[in-house]
């Protein structure tokens, strides 16, 4: 009867190691991108997100993230909208997991530094000049094995400021950088799940 337990033994011990938490993991995802002002259009993400799990619900991670899409701006009270522009970020996020089974809700956040693009407009001198802002994000998805789907609202400061148009009128402009990120991926690593 000895005997035949051992081999029950080895195989549960061989089982629960399977399933240790490892900490490092990257996230790689691409996705679609769209400004929330009513005249802009939408365009592509694409990230990388290494993370390090403090436990299985807690992982602290750096976003890296590109974005192109058209951003509408106004120019004293008229509008456009931008050629293609792109939005790059570092972020360093937080995110909670809302459970430990195999299907798993989360909630994040993170604060960074975005670069934006610059526009040119067609009439006159100048443009909305590109430059680098310190943001927000804040995020909500599932994860299902290494997987993930999720929901991201950048939260950037507007590019402001005045040109001259080709009559010597100084107009003031404003561009919203802020976007919504809807994004599918993948974890490398990490968790229960591998």
């Amino acid at each position: 009867m000895k005997v035949s337990f051992l081999p029950l033994l080895l195989l549960l011990t061989g089982s629960a190691s399977a399933q240790v938490f490892k900490p490092f993991k990257v996230n790689i995802s691409m996705g679609y991108a769209k400004p929330l002002e009513a005249a802009s259009m939408g365009g592509i993400l694409l990230s990388l997100e290494p993370k390090y799990g403090l436990n299985d619900r807690v992982d602290l991670g750096l976003r890296y993230e590109l974005g192109l899409m058209n951003h509408a701006y106004t120019v004293d009270n008229g509008s456009g909208t931008s050629e293609l522009k792109g939005a790059s970020s570092f972020v360093f996020t937080g995110n909670y997991l809302l459970s430990e089974s195999n299907f798993r809700p989360f909630v994040g956040a993170g604060l960074g530094v975005f670069t934006v693009g610059g526009v040119s407009f067609s009439e006159g001198d100048g443009g909305v000049s590109g430059g680098t802002k310190l943001g927000a994000m804040v995020r909500a998805g599932f994860k299902a094995g290494h997987f993930a789907f999720g929901a991201e609202y950048n939260l950037i400061p507007s590019s402001t400021g005045v040109m001259t148009s080709a009559s010597s009128v100084v107009q003031r402009y404003k561009s919203p950088n802020a976007y919504l990120g809807l994004k599918i991926g993948f974890d490398i690593g990490g968790g229960a799940y591998e």
